[in-house]
């Protein structure tokens, strides 16, 4: 792929990216889950797209501009704290992750939600210089399951159609295989 296209594919995964988090602000998830703070991580699914379409720098391009160009629409520098911290994580995680062979896209997208959790948690506890925070942590892990299995499955579905209509940007054959395990 030549510099022009991948330029215009992490701009578009950009694009999508702060969408999805801008979007998900609107999705009443405390009615289901009465925690403060937890969210889907439907911009998960672009950072997923990234790493397994891509490499894992442009992933990781993908990841800090969306947290940095969403900042105005969260409200504050803090949200930005969160966000990276636990952005960083997921992605280290999810890049290690799917190394592993017996790991789906399932299982890393799985252990990234749990690491960005943990990240956050870590953040929270330098920002408000308190270790009881911790204590919020096995919540978070178990709502964690439940999101990265939701946003890996939307990941794997985009897979699916992307390899169906031929429209991988990169060796198809590899990547489509690689999603699927």
């Amino acid at each position: 792929m030549n510099k022009t296209k991948r330029l215009a594919l992490c701009a578009i995964l950009i694009a999508l990216a702060m969408c999805l988090a801008y979007m998900e602000r609107f999705i009443p998830l405390n009615l289901v889950v009465p925690l403060p703070g937890v969210k889907l991580g439907l911009a998960n699914i672009v950072t997923l797209m990234a790493l397994y379409l891509l490499n894992g720098s442009t992933a990781l391009t993908v990841l800090v501009l969306r947290c940095v160009l969403n900042t105005p629409f969260s409200g504050s520098i803090t949200a930005l704290a969160f966000s990276l911290t636990g952005g960083l994580l997921a992605l280290g995680v999810m890049a290690l992750a799917r190394r592993l062979p017996l790991l789906s896209i399932y299982g890393v997208s799985t252990l990234g939600a749990a690491a960005h959790n943990i990240g956050q948690i870590c953040a929270a506890m330098v920002l408000f210089g308190s270790g009881y925070i911790v204590s919020y942590l096995p919540f978070l892990l178990v709502v964690s399951v439940a999101t990265g299995l939701a946003t890996g499955s939307a990941a794997a579905g985009t897979f699916r159609v992307l390899c169906g209509a031929g429209q991988l940007p990169v060796r198809k054959e590899e990547r489509c295989a690689g999603a699927s395990r």
